[in-house]
């Protein structure tokens, strides 16, 4: 196996570890894994988390880390800070992962927009835009919760950051 394959197998290994408090998408899918590279013979992770008090900051760090030893490498995990995780790096398949648990996720291109503005939010269920917002944080402090006029169904919308 030559260096560029170990590197992709590592990879692929640290890109299928979900996240713990929104199961349906992985930490590829939300862009916080950042890259893996192979520095003497180990696997290197960089993260950065969605903000700096999440609370699963670590349980996905150790996530990854365990997912990289199963594949068999050694690992570390670097956080990285700078520039800042937002809501603009999560993939288009992290985002349609998102609609179809029911979970409204992050208007494009918003991630700068302020943190307690009040979108235009599409029902994931229904697809209506006559939503409402009910609190301004969710089952996590990374959503908020909305109710569909249309269809009465409650949802969490994934905020933008």
């Amino acid at each position: 196996m030559i260096a560029t394959d170990t590197r992709q197998v590592a990879w692929e290994a640290a890109a299928a570890v979900p996240d713990p408090e929104v199961p349906c998408v992985t930490v590829a899918d939300l862009g916080i894994l950042r890259d893996v590279q192979m520095q003497d013979g180990v696997a290197v992770a960089q993260v950065t988390p969605t903000y700096s008090g999440c609370p699963a900051t670590l349980a996905i760090e150790l996530s990854i880390e365990a997912a990289l030893r199963d594949a068999g490498f050694e690992a570390r995990i670097e956080r990285v800070l700078s520039p800042a995780w937002t809501t603009d790096w999560i993939t288009s398949e992290g985002r349609d992962k998102l609609r179809k648990f029911g979970i409204a996720p992050p208007q494009d291109g918003q991630g700068k927009a302020a943190l307690f503005s009040a979108p235009e939010v599409t029902c994931p269920r229904c697809g209506s835009q006559n939503t409402q917002r009910i609190s301004e944080f969710g089952s996590t402090a990374c959503k908020a919760h909305y109710q569909c006029k249309a269809c009465a169904e409650p949802f969490d919308y994934f905020k933008c950051i």
